[in-house]
């Protein structure tokens, strides 16, 4: 089969679809060898041939010469045979050219189907192939329709999904905009691939910085990180491997003409550029700028810090609703806690006299522990051993006898809150029944009354005897505890030994 145009078609299809060109020919050689087989027999032997010098396309049906023909569509005689081949022998299998124009109108109608459906599937790969390299890159196109809130962007040979979530804030685009966003996955499916795009996701605007900054396209100046509340504010973190080179400057730009290109594709959106620094407190400071911090607590075992500020600069280390700090822990990965240095002091003498509780505590065993990190009873009576003697400088009998004191007292202080909620929802129980209806009988008040002081009487009376069984608990701890610990005291060791005995 002669077909002039189908080497021009196959080309235009390959460049406008994208798709391989040996896909394309494949998927034609399989389309005509179905559309054979439908008019042939199912069980024929049939091959198609492409010459893409010429654009010809041929079909040949492979028969095996016999003596006697038992299944025609796979044999012939030696008679038929000499008929194609003067020189064929018994065995010999002929290939018979097949003239295309037999396959009549359905045999074509199968071939069509074939045709479309292996287009789709390769037009599918095609785009996904294209596309899932650029993923993490950010990309140009136009909208082409508005969707129940999202946008269809049309990127030329496929379209892509830019959902609300995705959209910043107070942004709105009509059909024919072009726009500009990050390429935030490429997805693989039946129906075929999905390209999500996003305009809110903290890789944009570091890709946005690498296409405005050429220091950090060069590597020069390191982008460490990016945290963004989008369309409002802003923060990127950045280091320079050239001591000549200024990581903020660079970024910034002569009279910040850099950094306003970025704003102005970001509406306005406020970005502040910190210096990124490997000791993670100054690291800290310089994001919450240009707040000045007082002091920072660490604790790297649950990986948060309490920044202490001046009362004057309070406020702009937290920021309008807390957007500050809340930008500021995305960026270092640590939760913060910012506070006064009136709020640390008092917070700070809590802590303390959270400790001195436990009895036997002295104000520099309290100090040791205060310092690595034990700030309340909970802190010490769930502490491992090998903590507290690092910590506090005692003995393991030392600190297991510390320990448990902190757990007894711990337990007593929880008993007492306990104790007190009790009473004062008691006391509110008495004041509504005080509150009863004054016209209800006299014989109802009557017996109310007696039986809301009967009720008083015993819950007193109950009190009292556990009142006194706690007064009588808390002065065997106290007694017999009243030891202080001294970690450089030679006899403490003995001293403990005797009250544990005593106990």
């Amino acid at each position: 089969m002669l077909i002039t145009d189908i080497k021009r078609v196959i080309e235009q299809v390959s460049r406008e679809k994208g798709i391989n060109k040996e896909i394309l020919i494949s998927t034609l050689k399989e389309a005509i060898e179905s559309a054979a087989r439908k008019k042939l027999g199912a069980r024929a032997d049939i091959e198609v041939h492409y010459d893409e010098k010429i654009g010809e396309v041929e079909v040949f049906q492979f028969k095996e010469v016999v003596p006697v023909v038992e299944d025609p569509e796979v044999e012939l005689t030696i008679e038929e045979g000499l008929k194609y081949d003067p020189e064929c022998e018994e065995g010999d299998s002929l290939g018979i050219k097949i003239d295309t124009s037999q396959f009549g109108r359905i045999a074509a109608q199968s071939a069509k189907q074939v045709i479309i459906q292996k287009m789709k599937e390769a037009e599918r790969n095609a785009v996904y192939e294209n596309f899932i390299h650029k993923k993490g890159e950010i990309i140009n196109g136009i909208v082409q329709r508005i969707d129940r809130g999202g946008i269809i962007v049309n990127l030329g040979q496929a379209e892509a999904v830019l959902s609300p979530r995705e959209q910043m804030p107070r942004e709105n685009y009509k059909r024919g905009d072009r726009i500009r966003a990050y390429v935030l996955d490429v997805l693989e499916e039946s129906r075929g691939s999905q390209i999500v795009l996003s305009r809110t996701h903290p890789e944009f605007l570091v890709k946005l910085f690498a296409s405005e900054v050429p220091e950090v396209s060069e590597g020069i100046v390191t982008i460490q990180g990016a945290a963004r509340e989008p369309g409002i504010r802003s923060k990127v973190a950045v280091t320079s491997s050239d001591s000549d080179v200024d990581p903020v400057g660079a970024c910034v730009g002569m009279k910040g003409n850099r950094v306003q290109s970025i704003v102005q594709e970001l509406r306005g959106e406020k970005i502040d550029i910190v210096q990124w620094n490997p000791d993670v407190a100054k690291f800290v400071c310089n994001a919450l700028a240009p707040a000045e911090i007082s002091k920072v607590v660490i604790d790297e075992y649950n990986r948060t810090m309490e920044v202490i500020v001046n009362d004057d600069f309070l406020s702009i280390a937290i920021g309008k609703n807390g957007q500050n700090v809340r930008l500021a822990c995305k960026l270092t990965g640590w939760h913060l806690d910012v506070m006064s240095k009136d709020d640390y002091l008092r917070k700070e003498q809590q802590r303390h006299d959270s400790l001195m509780k436990i009895p036997g505590m002295t104000d520099s065993l309290a100090g040791l522990l205060y310092e690595n990190g034990f700030y309340s009873l909970k802190d010490v009576a769930s502490a491992q051993i090998v903590n507290l003697c690092s910590a506090s400088e005692l003995s393991d009998d030392d600190a297991m006898l510390l320990k448990k004191r902190a757990g007894e007292t711990l337990q007593l202080s929880r008993f007492h809150s306990k104790n007190s909620a009790l009473q004062n929802s008691s006391e509110i129980h008495y004041s509504d029944s005080d509150s009863l209806d004054r016209n209800s009988s006299d014989s109802i008040d009557r017996s109310s009354d007696n039986h809301d002081s009967s009720d008083g009487s015993d819950f007193d009376s109950d009190n009292s005897r556990q009142n006194s069984d706690d007064a009588s608990g808390s002065t065997n701890v106290h007694t017999d505890q009243d030891h202080l610990f001294n970690p450089k005291d030679e006899g403490v060791d003995k001293l403990l030994k005797d009250s544990s005995d005593t106990e």
